[in-house]
Formats: structure tokens, C-alpha cells, sequence
């Protein structure tokens, strides 16, 4: 008895032999057969018959996905998971399929037990046709030679490398889930391989595999989604990466062998689309956030992250009972995001690889986390390494830098962990996320927020991104290497007799560099010297500041806790230099501490009025005069400091002006910024020119006298880079390498020559004086070195004057008497057309406009206009704001 039925082709089990399923629902109808002879498949244990991919691959094209109309003309045994079987005939649009098997030579009539019909003669007729013409399995030239591989590559992580990112060609072969698939890769070679595959981004529920068990809410419907779309369609498939990320040595030994993994992770795209952000958009798969990584450098997080917000905003499916996005993940942060706001401040402090502490602009201090990701722990023995390498980082990228601060959350307390700000920031012109580059060094990790916990990076998926580049390229924690546990540093100050045996060898290095670890008081410091790995009390000399109590018991002196906290915010873990003199009793070294090579911290506590000199012993130091300098100028009553800047700002228009044509001859950018000048139209310029003529002449061939080694501050000629011969001065010489730092007296600039290219001085040409004069700007300084604009600065200042013949305003003398004295010049270019119309147009003006310069004396009230100008339109250092506030 013979059965009609209208179905659908869901797959193919071979040339003859497929898989119908009804319209309505997920259950669908049992499979069916059809009744002729095909080639079979293979499987892990036996190989494919000849022919037999082909055939099911022509009936796959013909009819997978299109309604059959299918005729049961006989019902076998059930098969395996006890569905029933039928033999029958189908029809696809009008089309007969057991015919097109025969005609196109991929079945074979069987042979029959019974008298033929008038239809089994004309399928004899239609397969003789097939025959005759070669076609399918009866082609004389027989099958394409294949390889088929149906388990997973023993050498996963290898497949995964060679294969990442690329699409390969495939054929869906079964849907376990709505996202979990085998497919058969068929790869450039020709071979196939069969490999598991889970859907990046991409979760649905279980679906039961057993009988009895029950599938997970919605995992039916996630399963029929895809099956519908996917099973046996041609797809592009993309590998992304093993399940897994690499090893750490916070996770495993490294002396494992690795296992062969078991599924991949990637993208299964139809004609139309990712089927991951298809099944997120219907609500049947939930979005995997710690996948991010792996999508971002193919740009499909922000799609799928984007079609997952959709379905929760509409409540379909499996987001039908979840709570809406406005109040996703406020309960537990108690701060809503349309509370965060932007800060801007400066960097005080780095405790760890994930917080450090901030400075804002209204002089408080802020303990912050940073959004979404955490640092390796000091306090685990395997962590130890990375965690100093994590805080090292972030010290030198961010201390004492002004920084862009975007408070993402609050983390509520929890447990001993008090209430603590989460935060994004950004440095520098590009705005780049600190976080991001710590992670991507491989020394931090990201944080997997619950799924619905929205109190995140706003950068999270590109924080993802970095750590799957970390991993790739075994960076940092990724690198799967057990580093040794840091040593502790040694400590050289911990008894008098132990500090001594250092002195003399510190004495004679001079400066050195170093770090400080540590504000115990205004004046006392613990520095830490990372060459050698050792750390120190240092005590600055000639200087006593007030001090600070010890604990709750004890009271600080007046001003302690002010010198104390200026000394913790201006030098706190920042790059400085030491310079020794003697120890103490107790350990400590006595000596300077240089911030930026020439800020003396001694002069600017005393300057600031936090200490006051130590007479006894500031009398013996080299920089004496520059403490009580400071202390002069810090003992001003503040209100007479106005009247007098009021009184001079009167009187600038009127002061007598001393003007003088110059030339820029040399600019020195290191150790602060200073320049040569000569000044031109006077008689030591005019002679300069015939001495030179004279001094080339006479020094032509000859050679420097047997044993000539000069010293310090004589005069001597010396050969320059260009080949010519110049005055000089020596300012420092060696013997032992025999060579001098000199500079050149009539035009400034200073060089490093060798004694055989220096020549005593002939009397003769000791007479003119050098004509270089030391100068600096009057009034402004330019920005530090520490400051990215920094050369800017300079180039700014060499575009500005060089090669130009300059007048210049000398406001003041400086020291010395002669070519010793340093003179504080108002530069003016005449061919500037401003200069006609403003009388205090100047260079010095101009660089502070441009935000390249700051003024350094009170009382100049000439410049506040440019000051102002520059902090409006956010030139130069002023591009994020405003960076006096300190001073």
C-alpha cells in the first residue's frame, strides 16, 4: 500500500538514501529512503566506495532545502534510534529523482525479484543511457583521487596557525546545537577534513543527546534554527582559535603534552550572513563575551554584541524573563553609566598593575581601578615577576602624566575591598587606552563579567582583542615560561657600618640614576637603584624640613604633613638622579635628588617654604648659594611681592632699554636651555674675520708638540668637524683616552676632540676675546625635557632665529663680568611686520602663545595675554587643559 506525503529535503545520507522532514515544528517527520542503488559513504572505519561523495553530493545540490513530494511504497525496520524507514519515490518540482540518479549515472537500477513493471524498464533505459554516455559513476576515467580525514587534526594548535582567519570551503555535515556543527572542510589540496566546530561569539542551550534527558529552554528551537539553514548547505568557514587560550603559568605546568582538541572555535557564514548573529538576533544563543578577542581583527564583535542587545531590548525567547538593559548591572554598582563622568589629573602614584592613584585638579587624590582588567598578584610566587613587570610599565608610562580619566563605574565594597572607582584612561595625542597596551604587552589579563553585568570597559571587546594578541604571540602571562621569583633588593642603609662601605664608590660615580620608591618625610626619601638592585635612605643635605608623625600616637610638626605630601606628589616613583656626600649614624645617605637633571629637590622644598637651610651643613655643599637664594625669595611677604610686580609691570614701558643687533651661533637643548650669541657691528666681530683667515694659515700642517696634553680651562685650537680650525676653551680633559670636551669661545657650541686635533694657542691670537656670549630668554622658560612638546619647542626656537639677524633687548646680567656673564636677552626679529605695530612683540612671545614656553618671573604681566591665548585655543602643552595648576 502506497503512502503520499509532502516534505521537506533535509539531508543527505548517501546517493540514495535522505533525510525528509515535515513543515510544522522541530520534530518534523522520521527519514525516509529512496529505492535505487547508490555508492555509500564512508566513516572513521571504512572508506568512501568509489563515487559515493559525488553521488550524494549531486543529490545534496538537487534537492537539499526544496519540498519533495514523496510516495512510501514500502516500510522497512526501524534503523538505528528506532525511526522508521520507507522505500518510495520523490519528486523535486515535477522532477522525478530516481530518475535524474540513473540519467546522470549516480545510482544504479537493483536487481529485482519480481517481473518489471513498464517503469523499471525505463529506468533500465534511462541507466544503459547513462552508461553509453560516461556519465557519473560509469566515467571510463574513474573517481578524483581524495583523501578524507574524519577525525579532528592530531596537530590542533599547528591546524589553527596555518588555517586562522581564512575561509575555507565546507559542507555542513550534522547541527549537535543551535551552535555547535560538524562540517567537512574541503581544503585547497583537495583533501577533506572533518572537524567540530563552535560558533565564536555564539552560546545556545543544550540539547538533549540521550533518551530521557530533557533539552535545555529553547535549545530545540536553537538547533531546528540552524539545522533549517545550515545542514548540508555549502558554507564558508573561518577558524579563529582552539577552545582554550594558551596555557599560563598561573594555570599549568608546562611539561604537559599537548592534547588534541576536540572542537575549533570560528565563524560559519551562509551566502547571507554570519548564522551567529542571526541565531543572537532571534534570541536562541546567548553572546560569549570572553570570544571578543578573537573576533575583533575580523570586525564581527561589534555585529554580534549589537544583534544580542536587540533581542534583549525586544524580550524574545531565551532574554523573555530577563530584566531590561536599563537596569542590567545597576543593582549591584549602585551608578548608573548616565553618571560617569570625565576627569582629568595627574598620575601620583602606581600601586599595582591594575590601580594607581590620580591628582585632580581641585587637589584631590584618587585611588582608581582600571575598567575590566586585572593585574598579575605580587603576593603568588608565579605571578611575582609579572607583577612588578605590570607595575613598572605603568610607572614609566604614566607618572607625573597628565592623563584623560573616564570613570566607567563604581565597584561596590566588597568584603575587606573598599568602594573603588573603575576607570578608562587616556594618554597622549592619540588618546590610547592604557589598559589595552598593558594587556597587550601580556601583563595584565581581562576580566569575564558575568553575562549580564553591563559594568564594563567601554573598550572591552578591543581589550579582548589585545589579549588574544598577547596570547598568539606568547607575550607576558601568555608565554607559558615560569619566571623566578624577583630577589628582594639590598638594603644598604640598614646599619651605618654597612652604608660607609658604599661611600666612596658612590662618591665617585657622582650622579646616578635611580627611582623613588618611597616618601617617608619632606626630606627623606627611599630610592631605589634598579641597576643594581639595591635600595638606600636618602637624606637631602643642607636642608631640615619638618617632620611627620610616625604613627597615631605621635604629632607632626607644623608644616610636616604639607612637605610631606608636596614631596609625595612632585617625586613620588619618578626617574631621578642621587649625588652623595657623607652618611648618617642610622644608615642614610646624605646627599641631592635631582628631578629632570636640574631641579634640585632640596632648593624647591625650601623655595616652597616646607624647609628652611641648614647653615652647618649647607656651607660645604656646591649648591649653597642656591638654597639660600631659594630661602630669600621664600621669606617674601606675598603682599608686597604684588605691590613691587604692580610697580614694575608699570614701569616696563618706561625702563631704560639696551638694544643689540645679534646672530643665534649655537643652541644647547640639554640640561635646561641656553644659547650663544654675537653680537654683531663692533669691532670684535670685524677682527673675528681676519683672525680666521690668519688662524687657517697657521695651523696648516702643523703637528702638536711632543706630550701635549691640556687642562681644564686652558686655551687651546682645536679642529672642528668641518676640517677648520678654532678657538676653544677646555672645559674637562682625559688623559687616558686623550681627548677633551671643549667649547668654542667665539661661537658657543662645545664638542668632544682628541688631543692630536688640538693646538696650544699662539699668543697672537689671544688678544681678541671670544666672541660668543652665553645667553638665555628673558622672562619664560621653554618646556621641560620631560615634555612631549619639548622639541617642538627647540625646533620651534631654531625656526624662529636661525640664520636671522636679531635685536635684542638685554633686561638682565647675570654673573661673572665679560664672556662669563649670562645674559637674560628679549629677542626681536625686525623683519616681522607685528614688531612696527606692537611694542612688545618678541620672540619670548611668541613661543609662549604657541604653548612652548611658561613664564618663570613674576611680575610680567606683558605675557599673561599670550598665557591666556594659549590656554584658550589649546596650543602646545596646553592641549588637554591647563598643566600650571601646580605651580
Amino acid at each position: 500500500m502506497s503512502m503520499k506525503a509532502v516534505s521537506y529535503f533535509w539531508s543527505v545520507i548517501s546517493g540514495d538514501s535522505l533525510v525528509l522532514r515535515g513543515r510544522p515544528g522541530p520534530q518534523g517527520q522520521p527519514p525516509k529512503e529512496s529505492g535505487c542503488s547508490s555508492p555509500r559513504l564512508g566513516n572513521a572505519s571504512r572508506e568512501d566506495e568509489p563515487w559515493a561523495y559525488e553521488a550524494r553530493d549531486f543529490l545534496r545540490t538537487l534537492a537539499v532545502g526544496k519540498e519533495i513530494t514523496f510516495t512510501s511504497s514500502h516500510q522497512l525496520p526501524p534503523g538505528e534510534g528506532d525511526i522508521p524507514r520507507d522505500l518510495g519515490n520523490g519528486e523535486v518540482n515535477g522532477v522525478d529523482i530516481t530518475n535524474e540518479l540513473l540519467l546522470n549515472g549516480w545510482a544504479k537500477v537493483k536487481d529485482l525479484k519480481r517481473e518489471p513493471t513498464e517503469d523499471d524498464h525505463r529506468r533500465k533505459s534511462l541507466e544503459s543511457e547513462a552508461k553509453s554516455a560516461g556519465r557519473g559513476q560509469w566515467n571510463p576515467h574513474g573517481p578524483k583521487a581524495r583523501q578524507v580525514i574524519h577525525n579532528m587534526p592530531l596537530e590542533s594548535q599547528a591546524f589553527i596557525t596555518e588555517w586562522k582567519g581564512k575561509q575555507l570551503d565546507a559542507i555542513v555535515e550534522s547541527v549537535r546545537d543551535g551552535t555547535t556543527l560538524r562540517v567537512r572542510l574541503l581544503m585547497p589540496d583537495g583533501e577533506h577534513q572533518f572537524v567540530n566546530i563552535t560558533l565564536a561569539g555564539a552560546r545556545s542551550p543544550r540539547v538533549a543527546s540521550k533518551q530521557g534527558e530533557t533539552s535545555e529552554p529553547w535549545g530545540d528551537e536553537a538547533k531546528y534554527f540552524t539545522e533549517s539553514r545550515l545542514l548540508q548547505r555549502a558554507v564558508k568557514v573561518q577558524l579563529l582559535s582552539l577552545p582554550t587560550a594558551t596555557a599560563t603559568p598561573f594555570q599549568t605546568n608546562g611539561s604537559s603534552a599537548p592534547v588534541p582538541a576536540s572542537i575549533f572555535i570560528g565563524n560559519v557564514i551562509h551566502p547571507v550572513g554570519n548564522i551567529a548573529e542571526f541565531l543572537l538576533a532571534a534570541g536562541l544563543a546567548y553572546f560569549v563575551e570572553w570570544h571578543s578577542g578573537m573576533l575583533a581583527p575580523y570586525g564581527g564583535s561589534e555585529k554580534l554584541r549589537a544583534a544580542d542587545r536587540a533581542a534583549k531590548e525586544k524580550r524574545v525567547c531565551l532574554h523573555a524573563n530577563v530584566p531590561m538593559p536599563s537596569a542590567i548591572g545597576r543593582s549591584t554598582s549602585g551608578t548608573a553609566h548616565s553618571t560617569a563622568r570625565e576627569l582629568e589629573g595627574t598620575v601620583i602614584r602606581v600601586w599595582s598593575g591594575d590601580q594607581i592613584s590620580i591628582a585632580t585638579k581641585d587637589g584631590k587624590e584618587r585611588r582608581v581601578q582600571l575598567s575590566s582588567t586585572r593585574g598579575p598578584k605580587l603576593s603568588d610566587s608565579k605571578q611575582a615577576y609579572y607583577a612588578q613587570e605590570a607595575r613598572e610599565f605603568l610607572r614609566k608610562k604614566l607618572i607625573g602624566k597628565h592623563v584623560k580619566v573616564h570613570v566607567d563605574f563604581i565597584r561596590p565594597r566588597e568584603g575587606e575591598y573598599g568602594e573603588r572607582e573603575s576607570v578608562t584612561i587616556r594618554v597622549g595625542s592619540q588618546n590610547a587606552n592604557v589598559a589595552e597596551q598593558l594587556i597587550e604587552k601580556g601583563l595584565a589579563s581581562v576580566v569575564r563579567h558575568k553575562r549580564d553585568d553591563e559594568d564594563r570597559s567601554p573598550d572591552y571587546d578591543k581589550l579582548m582583542a589585545a589579549e588574544q594578541t598577547a596570547a598568539t604571540e606568547g607575550r607576558g602571562i601568555h608565554s607559558g615560561k615560569e619566571q623566578p621569583i624577583p630577589k628582594p633588593p639590598l638594603n644598604l642603609s640598614e646599619t651605618g657600618k654597612f652604608a660607609s662601605q658604599f661611600l666612596s664608590g658612590f662618591k665617585r660615580l657622582g650622579r646616578m640614576p635611580a627611582v623613588v620608591d618611597y616618601v617617608a618625610a619632606g626630606s627623606r626619601f627611599k630610592i631605589f637603584l634598579p641597576k643594581d638592585n639595591q635600595v638606600l635612605t636618602l637624606v637631602l643635605g643642607g636642608i631640615r624640613a619638618p617632620r611627620t608623625a610616625r604613627n597615631a600616637s605621635e604629632k607632626s610638626e607644623p608644616y610636616g604633613t604639607e612637605a610631606a605630601e608636596f614631596a609625595t606628589r612632585r617625586y613620588m616613583q619618578r626617574d631621578v638622579e642621587i649625588e652623595i656626600e657623607t652618611t648618617d649614624k642610622s644608615g642614610g645617605f646624605i646627599g641631592a635628588l635631582y628631578l629632570n637633571k636640574n631641579e634640585n629637590v632640596a632648593v624647591a622644598l625650601v623655595s616652597e617654604g616646607l624647609a628652611t637651610v641648614h647653615s652647618f651643613s649647607a656651607d660645604t655643599l656646591p649648591w649653597s648659594k642656591q638654597l639660600y637664594d631659594a630661602e630669600i625669595w621664600s621669606d617674601y611677604d606675598d603682599a608686597a611681592a604684588k605691590q613691587e610686580e604692580t610697580e614694575a609691570e608699570e614701569d616696563f614701558g618706561a625702563r631704560k632699554a639696551e638694544y643689540i643687533d645679534v646672530i643665534i651661533s649655537d643652541v644647547r637643548s640639554k640640561n635646561g636651555f641656553n644659547f650663544s650669541v654675537q653680537i654683531l657691528n663692533t669691532e670684535g666681530i670685524a677682527s673675528l674675520a681676519q683672525l680666521m683667515r690668519d688662524f687657517s694659515t697657521h695651523h696648516k700642517g702643523t703637528a702638536p708638540p711632543p706630550g701635549f696634553a691640556p687642562r681644564a680651562g686652558d686655551l687651546v685650537a682645536a679642529k672642528f668637524s668641518d676640517g677648520a680650525w678654532y678657538r676653544a676653551k677646555i672645559r674637562r680633559a682625559s688623559p687616558v683616552k686623550r681627548e677633551a670636551e671643549v667649547t668654542f669661545i667665539d661661537y658657543g657650541n662645545q664638542d668632544t676632540i682628541g688631543f692630536a686635533d688640538m693646538r696650544p694657542l699662539d699668543a697672537k691670537f689671544r688678544k681678541l676675546p671670544g666672541q660668543a656670549r652665553d645667553a638665555r630668554l628673558s622672562f619664560v622658560k621653554l618646556v621641560g625635557e620631560e615634555s612631549e612638546y619639548r622639541q617642538d619647542a627647540v625646533d620651534r626656537f631654531r625656526q624662529l632665529c636661525d640664520g636671522r639677524k636679531l635685536v635684542a633687548n638685554v633686561d638682565h646680567k647675570e654673573g661673572g663680568s665679560g664672556s662669563a656673564m649670562l645674559l637674560h636677552l628679549r629677542l626681536i626679529d625686525p623683519a616681522d611686520p607685528v614688531t612696527t605695530e606692537d611694542p612688545l612683540a618678541s620672540i619670548n612671545v611668541d613661543l609662549v602663545r604657541e604653548g612652548l614656553a611658561s613664564v618663570d618671573r613674576k611680575g610680567c604681566k606683558y605675557l599673561g595675554s599670550a598665557v591666556a591665548g594659549a590656554k584658550r585655543d589649546r596650543f602646545g602643552m596646553f592641549e588637554f587643559g591647563d598643566v600650571e595648576e601646580d605651580e
